[in-house]
């Protein structure tokens, strides 16, 4: 046996995000329980898919007991979609990449200058509508470099060029902005407690902002980049004009960056920015869980540098680490040092890459082969319960 073993009645927690490309969260949660009973069938596994604020947000929160809402809201081109978004009492779960990111594109387009988040700002007007007075704004996985324009146009903002008519939408249309107009924000946004919840603490400009750091992502050209970064400053000195100093102290605040800029629309509306991995973990209730488990499985599509700077498996890590719990981790590849599994309060990861070196075939058949690894793992960490 490689490593200390825990007793399966003490319980295994599961709260892996997904593997990107290949199984949502919520089908690594159910393969991994699948390998575990096959070595320790009475082994008690509770399942909690996390997300950090990108795609599979309001799944994860589906899958802890939300109820998923839908609703039809414009997509990043103008082209009306269903989006989704999870409630439960009185807080939301909004995931922008419902409305607005880069999934909802057709098949090979990419729409840099012109993608809006209009749709977004529709998802959060929903969520108003259905009695929420906690948002949780999850960001991530944008087609949209807009700086939030679309979002708080759809909560009833106006940006209007030189001649009076709407800027196009997008990020590139920002550059045409000659008046911005915020006193027509929906008034249920002054009693609502928002949330920008994101991995990423970019400026909304400059050498680390959205464009130059995630424009190329989005199929932006380095002429792209340049546009969108002048559009985007030109942007926040107009809403200068509008709403004073708070509009150029935003902008270069952590998380204004993100998704493109919708962060800076967020900061805009009065959120609280905060890392996504954290806020999520309150939300879907990690905390108790953790009480019934001696062992937690975590991870995502690949282990590397990125995991280590607020993505969720660093999050979930570090929270069982502080409350005692042994953590070990499930990955499609493997790109980090055991010192820095470690530190990161992670004692051994597992990759689907172990199993099958094909990498096309760890994507193709994942779910069996996260099985296996999740075999392995109940023949190094758990022992049948005693009797």
């Amino acid at each position: 046996m490689a490593d200390a073993a825990v007793d399966a009645g003490h319980g295994v927690l599961v709260a892996a995000d997904k593997f990107k490309g290949s199984l949502t969260a919520v089908e690594v949660a159910e393969h991994v329980t699948a390998g575990l009973r096959r070595v320790v069938p009475e082994v008690r596994v509770e399942a909690l898919p996390v997300a950090d604020g990108g795609d599979g947000t309001v799944d994860a929160a589906v899958a802890a007991g939300f109820e998923r809402r839908e609703v039809r809201v414009a997509g990043p081109l103008g082209e009306q979609v269903t989006a989704a978004f999870a409630l439960r009492g009185s807080t939301a779960v909004v995931e922008m990449a419902q409305a607005s990111g880069l999934r909802r594109l057709p098949a090979g387009v990419l729409a840099p200058l012109t993608a809006s988040t209009y749709g977004s700002g529709e998802l959060l007007r929903a969520a108003l509508d259905a009695g929420a007075t906690t948002i949780v704004f999850g960001v991530g996985g944008s087609a949209t470099t807009d700086g939030g324009a679309g979002m708080l146009a759809a909560l009833g903002a106006r940006f209007l060029t030189a001649d009076g008519t709407p800027v196009p939408p997008g990020g590139g249309g920002l550059g045409g902005l000659a008046h911005a107009d915020l006193s027509g924000l929906d008034a249920r946004l002054d009693s609502v407690e928002l949330i920008l919840a994101g991995d990423v603490d970019n400026p909304l400009t400059g050498p680390k902002g959205a464009p130059a750091v995630y424009g190329p992502q989005k199929g932006a050209s380095p002429d792209d980049v340049g546009r969108l970064d002048t559009a985007l400053t030109h942007y926040v000195t107009v809403l200068e004009e509008a709403v004073g100093p708070r509009a150029a102290r935003y902008a270069v605040s952590p998380g204004a960056g993100a998704a493109g800029g919708i962060g800076y629309g967020a900061l805009l509306l009065g959120a609280r920015f905060r890392a996504g991995i954290e806020i999520m973990l309150e939300v879907l209730g990690f905390a108790s869980a953790l009480q019934r488990c001696s062992l937690v499985i975590t991870g995502e599509g690949s282990l590397d540098e990125q995991t280590l700077h607020g993505k969720a498996p660093a999050g979930v890590a570090a929270a069982a680490r502080a409350a005692g719990r042994d953590v070990v981790a499930v990955c499609g590849r493997l790109a980090l040092t055991p010192q820095a599994l470690r530190g990161a309060g992670i004692r051994r990861a597992y990759a689907l890459t172990e199993e099958e070196p094909d990498v096309a075939r760890c994507i193709a058949e994942a779910g069996p082969i996260l099985e296996r690894v999740a075999e392995r793992i109940a023949r190094d960490f758990l022992r049948p319960e005693a009797s």
